[in-house]
C-alpha cells in the first residue's frame, strides 16, 4: 500500500463515532469495556486530544488523550492509540505521536504519559528507543481482567511511560541520534519464547508476568528507570539505570 497518511485533530461527531468502530475492531472487547463516544466528545472539549490518522480520506488509526495535573503542572494522559492491522508497521503510530507532541508543545504542555504491557517488547522498543521516553512506575492489573482477546485473560499489568517532550533525550531520539541501548546497571529479561507462548496462551505467560512485575517494582523502588530495551539471542532485555529529575 502506498497511500499517503494524514494526521489531524478529529472534530465532528461522525469522526468520534469512527473512533469507536476502530476501537471495536482493534481490541475486540465487550460493549461495557468500549469507551463511549461521549468520552471522545468530552476529551476534545476540555483540553484533551482526539487525533485521527487518515488514508484516502478514511480513518485508519486514532489517539485519545485526556488532560491532567502532575506535580502542579498540566500534562496529557494518552489513554488509547490504535491502528488497523493492515496499516501497522508503516509508521502510522509514530506519525500520531509526533503530531500529538507538536500539538501539546504548542499549548505549553511538556509531558505526555501513557501505559503499555511490559510483555510487549515491540511497544517497549517504540516507546523507549524510538521516542526517548522512560518508565519508572509499574501498575499491576490497572484495568482489571478484560474480555479483549489481546489480553489473554491475564491481569492488565502496565508500565507507565513518561514522555518529556522537550528533554534532551527525547529531542535526540526524534532526530535519530539517541545511542543504541548499551549495557546498563540493571536488566530485566523477557524470554525469546514469549510470542510462541502468547499464540498458545501458555501458563508460562502468567509466570513471566509475575517475575517481571516483582523485578520492575524492586528496581523502581530503588530509584531506577527503564531507559531502553535491547534484543538478544535469549530474548529482549529491558535496561534500567538510576534516574532523577534533579
Amino acid at each position: 500500500m502506498s497511500e499517503e497518511i494524514l494526521v489531524r485533530r478529529c472534530e465532528s461527531l461522525s469522526e468520534f463515532e469512527r473512533c469507536i468502530e476502530l476501537q471495536r475492531e482493534i481490541w475486540g472487547e465487550a460493549d461495557l469495556e468500549v469507551e463511549p463516544v461521549t468520552m471522545f466528545v468530552v476529551a476534545a472539549h476540555v483540553g484533551g486530544q482526539v487525533l485521527g490518522a487518515f488514508a484516502a480520506g478514511r480513518m485508519i488509526g486514532y489517539t485519545l488523550a485526556v488532560p491532567g495535573i502532575r506535580n502542579g503542572a498540566p500534562y496529557l494522559h494518552s489513554h488509547m492509540t490504535g491502528v488497523l492491522a493492515g496499516y501497522r508497521d508503516r509508521g502510522v503510530g509514530r506519525q500520531l505521536k509526533l503530531f500529538q507532541r507538536e500539538e501539546a508543545v504548542g499549548r505549553g504542555i511538556r509531558l505526555i504519559e501513557w501505559t503499555f504491557d511490559p510483555l510487549e517488547p515491540r511497544n517497549a522498543h517504540f516507546n523507549l528507543n524510538r521516542l526517548g521516553a522512560i518508565c519508572r512506575r509499574y501498575v499491576p492489573n490497572l484495568y482489571g481482567v478484560t474480555t479483549s482477546p489481546l489480553h489473554l485473560g491475564l491481569p492488565t499489568d502496565r508500565l507507565v511511560v513518561e514522555w518529556r517532550l522537550d528533554s534532551a533525550r527525547v529531542l535526540a531520539a526524534l532526530a535519530g541520534q539517541l545511542p543504541e541501548p548499551a549495557d546498563a546497571p540493571a536488566a530485566i529479561s523477557v524470554p525469546a519464547e514469549l510470542d510462541q507462548w502468547r499464540q498458545t496462551n501458555s501458563p508460562e505467560l502468567a509466570r513471566v508476568q509475575a517475575r517481571i512485575r516483582e523485578e520492575f517494582q524492586g528496581w523502581f523502588q530503588r530509584g531506577y528507570a527503564a531507559v531502553g530495551i535491547r534484543a538478544s539471542a535469549s530474548g529482549p532485555h529491558y535496561l534500567l539505570a538510576p534516574w532523577s529529575d534533579f
